[in-house]
């Protein structure tokens, strides 16, 4: 059964998404929202944090909520770089390398992109300004060179690859969960250690199914959303436990 607060909350979001409650605007006060849905203003609380937490909205004590945006929803029906996405959508965007090395593969790495040596680049990617996004990718070696060669603050790899060497990134497959923040996402990202980051896993192939790269991705919570769109015929999304040994 779906708890009061979380329909609560799930309203809101469709009426903010919608334009309902526009971008700068206050909120109903809690004893409003409280009085329309018919629920204790402790429950009201719990849904307000949920789009909080979501990015939508901000809160503090003693004052209404503001609408803070709408969320930046990302779909995977087809495959885009945070570049590409971001500047689809008409945001501003950056990146920028923080640490990049020539090591050995990893058991996993070796196994997943078939080369024993890989190009191991840490990145922090920006959305209008803010940091929302650290990338640590692992390149397959054949793509060192190609990689090295690219600057620092290259605003999108897809793109920049495509140009310098021809390379088309063809296929993904995506692993979604929650972590928590260690010491160093935490300080690259602005929150506090601890704090919930979604983590999004992936493994990116080429046209003839070479992998390229394997990367974990790690986004400040309520910074972007992810949308699925399914059928009863083709359902794209797949839930598994939490073994995830054998996927990036």
């Amino acid at each position: 059964m779906v708890a009061r607060y979380e329909r609560i909350a799930d309203e809101l979001r469709d009426e903010i998404l919608a334009g309902v409650h526009e971008v700068g605007s206050q909120l109903p006060s809690e004893a409003e929202l409280a009085a329309r849905h018919s629920a204790a203003r402790g429950t009201v609380r719990q849904a307000l944090a949920v789009l909080v937490a979501e990015g939508l909205i901000g809160s503090r004590q003693g004052a209404r909520s503001i609408v803070l945006g709408r969320a930046r929803s990302q779909s995977f029906a087809e495959l885009r770089s945070f570049a590409q996405w971001a500047r689809a959508n008409g945001y501003r965007f950056g990146g920028q390398v923080l640490a990049q090395r020539r090591r050995r593969a990893t058991t996993a790495e070796a196994a997943r992109l078939g080369t024993e040596e890989v190009l191991d680049v840490l990145r922090v990617r920006s959305l209008e300004g803010e940091p929302v996004l650290v990338e640590r990718t692992a390149y397959a070696s054949w793509m060192t060179e190609a990689v090295e060669a690219l600057p620092p603050d290259c605003e999108s790899v897809t793109e920049a690859l495509y140009d310098s060497v021809g390379l088309v990134f063809a296929y993904g497959e995506y692993l979604i969960d929650a972590v928590a923040a260690g010491a160093r996402d935490a300080r690259l990202l602005g929150v506090r250690r601890g704090s919930p980051l979604l983590r999004q896993r992936r493994i990116t192939t080429t046209h003839e199914g070479r992998p390229v790269e394997c990367s974990d991705d790690r986004y400040r919570a309520g910074s972007v959303a992810f949308s699925v769109r399914n059928s009863i015929g083709a359902n794209p999304l797949i839930r598994q436990a939490g073994d995830l040994r054998s996927r990036p």
